[in-house]
């Protein structure tokens, strides 16, 4: 029997309204989606966000936080309740975030947790539960969040086994564009803010689906110092922040 999640009821356009408009003319649209991670920089990229009135495609896992908690614990309900309240939309980023390492069988994937520390084989009903009980979660934390039929591997890492069961269970995987990773996982020393940003605004384009997280733990110059500027970029040149089609976009 194909499983499929519990999608919140209406559309992403009935969200509360940003707090601040996107150009009078738009030159296009880009996607900003982000992923859970070590969560440090979560208040402060979230307040750049709201300033203005960005909204965003929330990817969510059940990772460890800087907080000693874990991102879907009681403890960031209110964090979330207030993203959604601010018209974010969510999508599945596997519970555990473990990687996608193969397919040893028809109907059959590894996932395995990363640096070795354990790995199972999932079926089409497991994978299916292992996609569903971050929204299911997130729901019972924030009943209103509008949740997409989309999912996210972490690192973006699938096998083909793995997105065609995720598809028998009515989600299609969401990548980010080649030009729309941010950077916020590089080494700082090697990849620097104003690098980042450089780059950043010279190759981002309309269409672009964009990734980054609420804070990397690795990273000793948070990429939240350099969000304003490059929210604030995009938007001189006339892009849109848009969230993602409940049918995602090509990347």
């Amino acid at each position: 029997m194909r499983r499929r999640l519990l999608l919140a009821g209406g559309a992403a356009a009935l969200a509360a309204p940003a707090l601040a408009q996107t150009p009078a003319r738009c030159a296009g649209p880009v996607y900003l989606t982000i992923d859970t991670g070590w969560s440090r920089e979560a208040e402060q990229i979230a307040a750049i966000l709201r300033r203005h009135g960005v909204r965003a495609t929330l990817f969510v896992a059940n990772e460890p936080t800087f907080r000693g908690d874990t991102t879907l614990s009681e403890s960031w309900a209110p964090f979330w309740r207030a993203r959604a309240a601010e018209g974010h939309v969510f999508a599945s980023h596997t519970w555990r975030h473990w990687y996608f390492r193969g397919d040893p069988a028809p109907g059959r994937v590894t996932f395995a947790a990363r640096g070795g520390g354990g790995s199972e084989v999932l079926d089409a009903g497991a994978l299916c539960a292992e996609l569903a009980r971050p929204v299911t979660t997130l729901k019972r934390l924030v009943p209103e969040a509008i949740v997409l039929p989309l999912w996210r591997a972490p690192g973006g890492i699938t096998t083909p086994g793995a997105v065609r069961m995720a598809a028998a269970c009515g989600l299609r995987h969401q990548g980010w564009t080649r030009n729309g990773f941010l950077g916020d996982e590089l080494d700082s020393t090697a990849h620097p803010n104003a690098a980042l940003l450089r780059r950043n605004l010279a190759n981002i384009r309309a269409g672009e689906v964009l990734v980054m997280h609420w804070g990397v733990r690795s990273r000793r110059e948070p990429f939240a110092g350099i969000m304003e500027d490059l929210v604030t970029g995009l938007l001189a040149r006339g892009l849109c922040f848009e969230t993602l089609p409940a049918d995602g976009v090509t990347a």
